[in-house]
């Protein structure tokens, strides 16, 4: 738990995803926190969802990323299907990402129907962030991905869902894609750090996809700004490439051992 105070700045916390050791290396410079998501699914793996991610998946990841950061937070998605169905089975599967990743936390996509999941968890000194708002696990199609909170129905959702991950005792909390005026609502009445992806800059800090960052896809949530267009950089590099091979200028003398 000593890390995890660090969570509690007076500026906006940064947090961005990493799955291998290279981006963690990286980002541990940068961040506060960083979050092996399930979102590998999507940007490793591409899948249209992050249904398919496992539990292993989860671990062999978390175990690279691990041995990128010396500073940063680390916190792991608990995939689809690992911890929704009973509390012993959370502690379980928590039980062992956090043994075999050395994470500092674990992530959790639920609210009021997942806090005996959250409790168990703090009462065996794992600590929790929560996810709320749109919930990519409950999501088969990513067609259906939407903005929540237009409806009343959907904002008074969310806002219990935050008052029960908080009172179950969960250190921070993701906001996904919500309406402005939902955002500001939450963090008004939140007494944990908010922390958004597609919830405004009204939030105690915000979180991204950094392969989403990086513009390594040619399609991206509203939410997302690109801060470089890495695939056409990759484009350049491998048409370059191609033509010293092609052409016989690579390998050079500089790359031929003597």
């Amino acid at each position: 738990m000593k890390r995890i105070k660090l969570i509690l700045k007076k500026r906006p916390l940064v947090c961005l995803t990493a799955n291998n050791i290279y981006t963690a290396e990286i980002l541990d410079n940068f961040c506060d926190i960083i979050l092996v998501g399930d979102s590998l699914g999507m940007v490793v793996y591409g899948e249209n969802t992050t249904n398919k991610v496992t539990l292993d998946m989860m671990i062999g990841h978390g175990k690279a990323v691990r041995k990128g950061i010396k500073k940063s937070i680390m916190v792991v998605d608990m995939p689809k299907g690992t911890y929704e169905k009973s509390s012993l089975l959370a502690l379980k599967n928590a039980k062992k990402i956090r043994k075999l990743t050395r994470c500092d936390a674990l992530k959790l996509e639920g609210g009021t129907e997942i806090i005996k999941s959250i409790k168990i968890l703090k009462k065996n000194n794992i600590p929790v962030m929560s996810h709320i708002g749109l919930q990519p696990q409950k999501i088969s199609n990513k067609k259906k991905f939407r903005v929540l909170g237009k409806k009343k129905v959907e904002e008074k959702k969310v806002i219990n869902d935050l008052i029960s991950v908080e009172k179950a005792g969960s250190f921070a909390v993701v906001l996904e894609s919500v309406t402005l005026n939902l955002t500001k609502k939450i963090n008004k009445i939140s007494k944990i750090p908010v922390i958004g992806i597609g919830a405004s800059k009204n939030c105690d800090g915000q979180i991204l996809v950094t392969e989403d960052l990086l513009g390594l896809f040619e399609k991206s949530p509203k939410f997302v700004k690109r801060y470089e267009n890495l695939r056409y950089k990759i484009k350049i590099a491998a048409k370059k490439y191609r033509s010293e091979v092609i052409k016989g200028i690579f390998p050079g003398k500089n790359n031929i051992y003597n």
